[in-house]
């Protein structure tokens, strides 16, 4: 299955975002997230995307960061605390 790349811009993670990205999770496992420059690209705010991101779409995800990237992965079983 394709891995789907999409955008975070200068609105940055609002509640029509991470409903987009739960809808594009029915159908995808990876989506690779592009942080813009206009979201701001500070290290530090990278992270604190990819953690506000897991902290709304729940315990079933992970994230990782490649220079200004999030890779988001869903686990199909849940994880283990």
């Amino acid at each position: 299955m394709a891995q789907i790349e999409i955008q975070l811009g200068k609105n940055g993670i609002t509640d029509n975002f991470i409903e987009s990205l739960k809808h594009i999770f029915e159908n995808h496992e990876n989506v690779r997230l592009s942080v813009l420059k206009s979201a701001g690209h500070e290290k530090g705010k990278i992270k604190e995307y990819a953690e506000e991101i897991l902290e709304k779409l729940g315990k079933n995800y992970t994230s990782k960061i490649i220079g200004f990237k999030i890779i988001l992965k869903k686990w199909r079983k849940n994880k283990r605390d």
